[in-house]
C-alpha cells in the first residue's frame, strides 16, 4: 500500500493547492502588517483588536461550516457534470452564510462588551480592552455581510478546481485593506488619525471591494455554479435537508473545537495583563502563515477526492487519499522547520513596538505550534478526505469526546491548580490532539467516506 504517489499526482495537486495557499499567505501577511501597524498603538490596542478579531473568527468558522457542507455536494456535482446540482449547492452556501452574518451582526451590536469581557476575565487591563474592543467589533460587524457572499463564491471556485480567481480577487482586497490601514490608523495623506477605528473601517471597505469584484466576475463570465441574487432563495428543499443533516455534524464538530479554543484563550488571557493578550495574538498571527497548508489540503481533497467519488471512481479515490495524507505529512514537516528557523528573526522585527514580555510569549507560542504542525496537517488531511465523501460524522467523533472529556476540563485544571504561563498551557492541552488523531484514523479506516453522493434513487440522493 503506497503512502506516496507519483510526482505527476503531486504536480496536479500543487496546481490546485498553490493558488489557495498563496491566497492564504497573502491574507496572513496582510494580517501580519495590520498587526504591525496596530502594535504601534501599544499592547492594549493590539490586545483589544485581536480579542475582537477572535470573536469575528467564531463567525468565520460557522460560515466555513456552511461552505464546507455545501461544498461536499458542489464538488461531487461538478464531478458528475450536474450544473443544476452545483447551483443548488451554491444557493445553500450563500443563504446559510448570510444567516450566520445576520446573527453575529446582531450580537456585535447588542452585547459586544459582554463577549469581550468573557474573553478577558482576570486580565489586569480588562477595562481598556473592553472599551477599545467594543468600538472595533461594532464597526467590523458591517463586514460580515459581504464576507458571507465572498466566502460562498470563493469556496465554490476552489471546489470546481479554479482557485486562481479567488486568489486574484482576495489579493486586490487585501491590498485595499493594507493601504486603508496605512491611511486611517496613523492619518496619512491628510486623513484623520483614527487608530483602532481606522483599522476597523479599512477592514469593512476591503470586504465590500472583495464582494463587488466577485459579483462583477461571476456575472460577466456566467460561471456555472452561480445564480443571481434575486434567485438565491429558490433552493431544492430535499437537497437542503440532506446538506443540513451533514452540516449539523460538521457544526457540532466545529462548535466543539471553537468552544474549547475559546475557553482556553479566555483562561490564558487571565495570566497577566495586556502583554499576554498581545503576545498570544501576535504568535497566532505568525502561525497563521504556517497554516497555509490547511487550505491547500482541504481544496485538493474536495477537488481530487470529491471529483473522483462524484464520477464513480471509488478505488481511485481510495488510492489518492493515501497520497494526500503522505504529502500533507511531509509538507507539514518542511513548513514547520522553515517556520521555526525564521520566527526568531520575524517576531522581534515585526513586533518591535510590543513590550519585551509580549514578544517572549509570541515567540514561545510560535515554537510550540511549529512542533505540532505535522500532526495538524495529517489531521486536516483525514478530516478533509472524509468530508469530501460526505462523512461528516468522523470529525464529530474525534472532536467532541476529546474536547469534552479531556481538553476543556484540563484547561480549567491547569488554570486553577498551576502557575503555568499561557504558552505552557497551550502546549500541554494540544497533546490531546494525538488522541484525536487516533480516533479519527479508526473511523477513517471504516471508509464511510467512499461514496458517490450524486447517485439518485427515485429522485433522492443516496446518503
Amino acid at each position: 500500500m503506497r503512502i506516496f504517489g507519483p510526482w505527476s499526482f503531486y504536480r496536479e495537486a500543487l496546481a490546485i493547492a498553490l493558488p489557495v495557499m498563496a491566497q492564504q499567505l497573502i491574507t496572513s501577511m496582510v494580517s501580519l502588517i495590520d498587526n504591525f501597524m496596530v502594535a504601534g498603538l501599544g499592547d492594549i490596542s493590539m490586545g483589544a483588536v485581536n480579542v475582537s478579531n477572535y470573536l469575528t473568527f467564531i463567525s468565520i468558522v460557522l460560515i466555513n461550516v456552511m461552505c464546507g457542507a455545501g461544498g461536499i455536494y458542489l464538488a461531487q456535482f461538478k464531478g458528475a457534470g450536474d450544473k443544476a446540482g452545483m447551483q443548488n449547492a451554491y444557493r445553500f452556501k450563500a443563504v446559510f452564510c448570510l444567516a450566520v452574518a445576520v446573527l453575529f451582526f446582531c450580537l456585535s451590536w447588542v452585547i459586544p462588551d459582554k463577549m469581550i469581557g468573557m474573553m478577558t476575565i482576570g486580565n489586569a487591563d480588562r477595562d481598556g480592552l473592553i472599551a477599545l474592543g467594543t468600538v472595533y467589533l461594532r464597526i467590523t460587524s458591517f463586514a460580515l455581510f459581504p464576507m458571507a457572499f465572498s466566502s460562498a463564491i470563493g469556496s465554490a471556485f476552489r471546489e470546481i478546481g479554479t482557485p486562481k480567481i479567488p486568489l486574484v480577487i482576495s489579493a486586490l482586497a487585501t491590498l485595499v485593506n493594507t493601504v486603508g490601514n496605512w491611511i486611517l490608523i496613523y492619518g496619512n495623506l491628510g486623513a484623520p488619525a483614527l487608530g483602532v477605528e481606522g483599522a476597523a473601517i479599512a477592514t469593512v471597505i476591503a470586504r465590500y471591494v472583495e464582494v463587488l469584484l466577485f459579483l462583477i466576475y461571476v456575472n460577466r463570465k456566467k460561471v456555472s455554479f452561480y445564480v443571481p441574487l434575486a434567485k438565491i432563495f429558490h433552493i431544492d428543499r430535499l437537497l437542503v435537508k440532506e446538506i443540513l443533516i451533514r452540516s449539523i455534524m460538521i457544526f457540532v464538530s466545529e462548535i466543539s473545537w471553537i468552544s474549547s479554543e475559546t475557553i482556553m484563550s479566555a483562561l490564558y488571557n487571565g495570566r497577566g495583563g495586556a502583554e499576554t493578550v498581545a503576545g498570544m495574538a501576535a504568535g497566532h498571527t505568525i502561525a497563521n502563515i504556517f497554516f497555509l497548508m490547511f487550505g491547500g489540503i482541504w481544496t485538493v481533497s474536495a477537488v481530487v477526492i470529491g471529483g473522483s467519488l462524484g464520477a464513480g471512481k471509488l478505488e481511485e479515490a481510495r488510492v489518492k487519499s493515501r497520497w494526500i495524507q503522505g504529502g500533507a505529512l511531509v509538507g507539514g514537516v518542511v513548513i514547520a522547520l522553515i517556520g521555526a528557523a525564521g520566527s526568531s528573526l520575524l517576531v522581534p522585527l515585526v513586533f518591535a513596538n510590543l513590550t519585551e514580555g509580549a514578544r517572549a510569549i509570541s515567540l514561545g507560542l510560535v515554537y510550540v505550534i511549529t512542533a505540532f504542525l505535522p500532526l495538524f496537517c495529517l489531521m486536516n488531511a483525514l478530516f478533509a478526505i472524509s468530508r469530501s465523501g460526505g462523512d461528516a460524522a468522523m470529525g464529530m467523533y474525534a472532536d467532541v469526546p476529546v474536547n469534552t472529556i479531556i481538553f476543556i476540563p484540563g484547561a480549567f485544571l491547569l488554570a486553577l491548580l498551576t502557575p503555568l504561563g499561557p504558552v505552557e498551557m497551550f502546549a500541554l492541552l494540544k497533546l490531546s490532539d494525538f488522541l484525536k488523531l487516533g480516533v479519527a484514523y479508526f473511523f477513517f479506516k471504516k471508509e464511510r467516506w467512499v461514496r458517490n453522493l450524486t447517485e439518485t434513487n427515485n429522485g433522492e440522493i443516496v446518503l
